[in-house]
């Protein structure tokens, strides 16, 4: 049975055995069009496989399974997880090793080759599953090509490739086929479209560029050149300068790594080679008949097609007419969490209404709160009218990674149920139609942990992630973080709690249901994390969101200024029922993963921070003492008092810079009204700031911060490291770019002082 065929060998008709992408590919060699050779691991490779290992039977039934989960994360997860190990668990057929072997060895014994998933159905004309499945590059030896098979297969079943077959009502058993594919030396690569897929115009060809492979571009890692090509003379129309700071090469001995690299004074490509890209991928929409999305690289001068695919996104853009937004925007608002979606506006007044939201639908509220985490996690996008950068609303869009606009004021009286609107999160603008994103935008959210990370700078200062989400734990933890320097409890917690009032919850006796929902959340991400630190920071949920939970009402005061009223350290003295459930919960997990570490938010005096180390004392867990315990500062008075608490056992501190900045300055820091005047890097705030940071240096305690500041400033990171604070938690799409700014300043920190010492010795002074 023939289990491998050459690249040159197929055809588009062959899709069902081949897959889309190796269909396509010997598609374009067979149009005359540059293809690097190489061969397709057919899908009845992966079927006999399966079967002959004795799972196929299981793996379909527990599919079907997983596909009516697909809303339910934790179980989809769990089954796609046993799904996975099924797939390695039957490993491949003898037969099918055999001839992968042979087909590679004739490529040449150490041959450099692209591993890459051609699912049957990916790269169609419906369905693009694009960057779904896994792919692995420079891979080298007939095992590892072997091993990086078998990876594809299992990539059948990752959670966000059952939730986009679920989406696309795509009910059949999965079956992929490989490519295996000669890995070209690429210097540039990018992707280029036939037809502007943002505007569904025909006229022009888009292509986009960037320096080493192209998986900087397909991910959205790098900004690449955008050059726009007019098909009536197949001339450049316009070139737009990119941004790129690294670029992927192949390592020496397989793998891929970063280095640096400076794209923001020089084109790309000059137009002759943006031209006679756009001539190719022209031939391959000729040859097709449809417009192309093309994947190119220039290896050297020659220029090769990796891989073509039909465009999907335009037949769907036809069926709405684009937004004119020549007539502005409907409403501005701040943009909290970049992206651009269109879809029905869904205006909902409170959680409890969520059922009416569908997927997709842009999410309208007057503000939201931790309840509303299941309506925004189905939404498209989010709008409220309140609000600033550091609202619910806001951190929880942009860990999820939907588009938010918050702070708009008359959303909910100015947009209509069911209107059409298109959010752009990154400017803030919210029009009339539908509009969709440019290439780049389509694309921009992180590829997980599956894409090549191998080049990353190396820091003294620990760069941690803000977090709050448990699913988002495993995606996080792959990434070249050092832990998690601020967890946010309120969101685990409102969810373990059922939407219910924990006063309710008590009375009704279910304290043993709540810590174990906070211990199973807790423990995913310390699990996924470990062994590096989490810093769990304990409930901090004020008065008026409290009142927002079933029964809440009954229990919860009035206050005129919640912000500044009854929460965090002063709540859990007045109340210690539940944080004793809190500590409880932290217990359980780290007798299986000891990473977990205890902070204590809104911390104002001295007296009430001993009452509130006293009951941790009390308690099971305040026999623990590997356990480091830190306090937030957030309110002025850590500056005085931070000397006293650290001798009362306090092992680290974290700056929340937000509510710094607000009680510092004044400034409700959820007022789009005063937006304008809420700056962190304000001269009273630093002094506070460093103040905090030199005395934990000099008592010898670990010195952190967390807040919005330095995921949008690379200059307030660079002024933290030469405070000589210990760490950074930022939130996970700022970690490279924070790494990068914070490596910098190490640097130049580092060459002053040698430069220092150069010019004191020259001058006869001490260099001490």
């Amino acid at each position: 049975m023939e289990f491998v065929r050459a690249i040159h060998d197929v055809r588009l008709a062959d899709a069902s055995e081949a897959g889309g992408k190796g269909a396509n590919l010997g598609e374009l060699q067979a149009a005359g069009l540059p293809v690097p050779g190489g061969f397709v691991v057919l899908g009845i490779g992966y079927a006999i496989s399966m079967d002959r290992g004795g799972v196929a039977g299981e793996i379909s039934a527990l599919h079907r399974e997983a596909l009516s989960r697909a809303g339910d994360s934790a179980q989809l997860d769990e089954l796609c997880a046993r799904l996975q190990s099924l797939t390695h668990k039957a490993a491949m057929d003898d037969v099918v090793r055999e001839q992968i072997s042979a087909a590679y060895i004739a490529l040449g014994p150490r041959e450099s080759v692209a591993v890459r998933s051609s699912a049957i159905g990916e790269d169609s004309l419906a369905t693009s599953f694009a960057g779904m499945n896994a792919s692995f590059t420079n891979v080298i030896g007939a095992d590892a090509v072997i091993s990086a098979i078998q990876r594809c297969w299992a990539s059948l079943f990752s959670p966000r490739v059952i939730n986009y077959r679920a989406s696309q009502r795509i009910t059949s058993d999965p079956v992929m086929a490989v490519v295996v594919q000669k890995m070209l030396k690429s210097d540039r690569s990018g992707v280029a479209f036939t037809a502007d897929p943002s505007t569904g115009n025909s006229s022009v060809i888009i292509i986009e560029a960037a320096s080493g492979q192209g998986e900087v571009v397909v991910s959205g890692a790098v900004e690449p050149d955008h050059y726009v090509v007019s098909k009536s003379d197949m001339k450049v129309k316009s070139a737009h300068l990119g941004h790129q700071t690294f670029e992927i090469i192949a390592g020496e001995n397989g793998g891929d790594r970063q280095v640096p690299v400076d794209r923001s004074t020089r084109r790309v490509l000059d137009d002759r080679e943006v031209e006679s890209i756009a001539g190719l991928a022209r031939r391959a929409e000729d040859h097709y008949g449809s417009p192309q999305d093309v994947e190119w690289v220039f290896e050297g001068g020659t220029l090769w097609f990796v891989q073509a695919r039909p465009i999907t996104t335009l037949g769907k853009h036809a069926l709405q007419p684009r937004s004119d937004t020549s007539s502005g925007p409907l409403i501005t608002g701040l943009g909290a969490a970049p992206g651009r979606a269109t879809g029905a506006v869904r205006l909902l007044a409170m959680p409890s209404a969520g059922h009416r939201l569908a997927d997709g639908d842009i999410l309208v509220a007057p503000m939201t709160n931790p309840d509303w985490i299941p309506a925004i996690r189905r939404a498209a996008a989010v709008i409220t009218d309140s609000g600033g950068m550091t609202c619910h609303a806001a951190i929880v869009a942009r860990e999820l990674g939907v588009p938010c606009v918050v702070g708009a004021r008359t959303a909910t009286s100015v947009l209509s149920d069911g209107e059409i609107v298109t959010v752009d999160g990154a400017s803030g603008e919210v029009f009339a139609g539908s509009e969709l994103a440019s290439p780049q935008a389509a694309q921009s959210r992180p590829a997980g942990p599956g894409r090549p990370i191998s080049f990353v700078p190396t820091t003294a200062t620990k760069i941690y992630v803000n977090l709050a989400m448990p699913e988002k734990a495993e995606a996080v933890a792959a990434e070249p973080v050092d832990g998690v320097g601020l967890l946010r409890a309120e969101f685990m917690l409102t969810e373990a709690l059922g939407g219910r009032h924990p006063r309710e919850l008590l009375a009704k006796g279910q304290q043993e249901e709540f810590i174990a929902s906070m211990a199973g959340a807790l423990g995913r991400i310390a699990t996924a994390f470990a062994p590096r630190p989490v810093i769990y920071r304990a409930t901090d949920l004020r008065s008026n969101e409290f009142r927002g939970l079933t029964g809440g009402a009954q229990y919860e005061p009035v206050e005129n200024n919640p912000m500044i009223g009854y929460r965090g350290c002063y709540r859990y003295i007045r109340e210690p029922e539940m944080f004793e459930l809190e500590l409880e919960a932290i217990k359980r997990v780290r007798e299986r993963t000891p990473n977990v570490h205890l902070m204590i938010p809104f911390v104002r005096t001295k007296w009430e921070l001993e009452e509130c180390l006293s009951l941790i004392d009390a308690s099971t867990l305040g026999r623990d003492r590997t356990m480091s315990r830190w306090v937030m500062a957030e309110v002025p008075s850590v500056v005085h008092w931070l000397p006293e608490y650290i001798g009362m056992g306090i092992d680290g501190v974290s700056i929340g810079s937000n509510d710094l900045t607000q009680l510092m300055l004044g400034i409700d820091r959820d007022s789009e009204q005063c937006a304008e005047l809420f700056d962190e890097a304000d001269a009273a705030v630093l002094d506070a700031i460093e103040r905090i940071v030199v005395t934990a240096r000099k008592h010898g305690i670990t010195s952190s911060l967390c807040g919005q500041a330095p995921s949008s400033r690379p200059g307030f990171a660079e002024r933290l490291v030469a405070m000589g604070i210990t760490s950074i938690s930022v939130n996970p799409d700022a970690v490279n770019g924070v790494r990068t700014a914070v490596a910098a300043a190490e640097q130049r920190i580092m060459l002053d002082a040698a430069l220092n010492r150069v010019q004191a010795s020259a001058s006869g002074l001490p260099t001490a």
